[in-house]
């Protein structure tokens, strides 16, 4: 029979060593985890999957070792998107990454139940992901874009940039839950400055032509949106036949020829995806785990696009934005 001492003493002894068993089996398990993306086909400048792996591999995460990533590149059809959802959890992922309001939107309706790590979601308050932030209560968590804050300061960068400028047009999808909050957003920033600003919804891109067409003798803000990621050429050459300057929601249409860009970062977005997968793969529970906000934002500014617009880009701004020459 055991003394009261040995007894203490062993019971101790699993107490400790039972928090190292659990985590020991965790990291020796496979964990499979889905990935939704409101995009046809894999596109690294806008997604950058090799940043969260790189993330998931400095937090333990191997693929072929103890983790696999389902990929699901979904297009813009919520009803595909759902279907998709539907399918990864059919193959008993432990969680989906969703992209994007739509996606995220579309993984909570079609894989219900499921922990969803939300990746730059709009407004997650606002749409309904969460219940706060700080809180989120229910199967929802991750990143958000700060889109109202992001949308404001594009508003600024035009009024900087055009000293001139009056009006400001807002192109934006009209099947985009959280376009009406972003232009709420950029409506109270643009009364400050004195600015008008109109609301440009597109249902199709056969509708784009026209839509820009409207933008002209102003400016104009592509309000991040996977049906304008898919047509970003088409839209700066648009952008640039209308003599319009337009500020992006992605630096991918700054380098391929459009004026300026200011987005929260996107590198930043999905390696702290990587720590929300981590958490939620070691038990935590999306209920308890704070939303985050970014705290990376990148400006970009073409001079070479500045110029064939007739404008001159203030140092105010250059030495606050990466330029391309």
């Amino acid at each position: 029979m055991l003394d009261r001492r040995t007894f203490i003493t062993l019971v101790a002894g699993t107490c400790l060593l039972e928090p190292l068993a659990v985590c020991a089996e965790q990291m020796s398990k496979v964990f499979r985890v889905g990935l939704l993306a409101p995009f046809a086909a894999p596109t690294p400048s806008r997604i950058d999957i090799e940043v969260l792996r790189s993330g998931l591999r400095d937090l333990g995460w191997i693929e072929g070792k103890n983790l696999v990533i389902d990929i699901r590149w979904a297009g813009e059809n919520p009803q595909r998107q759902r279907e998709l959802a539907a399918e990864l959890k059919a193959l008993q992922v432990a969680l989906i990454l969703a992209y994007g309001t739509t996606a995220i939107s579309a993984a909570r309706d079609g894989a219900p139940g499921l922990p969803i790590v939300m990746v730059n979601a709009g407004d997650p308050v606002g749409a309904r992901f969460v219940a706060s932030l700080a809180r989120p209560g229910g199967d929802l968590t991750g990143t958000s874009a700060a889109g109202e804050e992001v949308l404001s300061k594009q508003v600024e960068l035009l009024s900087a940039a055009i000293p001139q400028l009056r009006r400001i047009s807002a192109l934006m999808s009209s099947v985009n839950p959280i376009s009406g909050f972003f232009f709420d957003a950029m409506s109270l920033r643009a009364k400050t400055l004195g600015l008008q600003l109109d609301r440009i919804d597109l249902a199709a891109e056969s509708e784009l032509e026209g839509a820009i067409a409207r933008a002209k003798g102003g400016a104009l803000i592509i309000v991040n949106d996977p049906m304008f990621v898919r047509h970003h050429a088409r839209i700066i050459g648009l952008t640039l036949a209308s003599q319009v300057p337009s500020v992006f929601g992605d630096r991918e249409y700054v380098t391929a020829g459009g004026l300026m860009s200011y987005v929260s970062s996107n590198a930043w977005h999905w390696r702290s995806a990587a720590s929300f997968v981590d958490r939620i793969l070691k038990g935590a529970k999306p209920a308890d785990v704070p939303v985050e906000q970014p705290t990376i934002f990148e400006m970009v500014v073409n001079l070479k696009t500045a110029k064939a617009l007739g404008l001159t880009i203030p140092q105010s701004l250059r030495i606050q934005a990466e330029l391309i020459e």
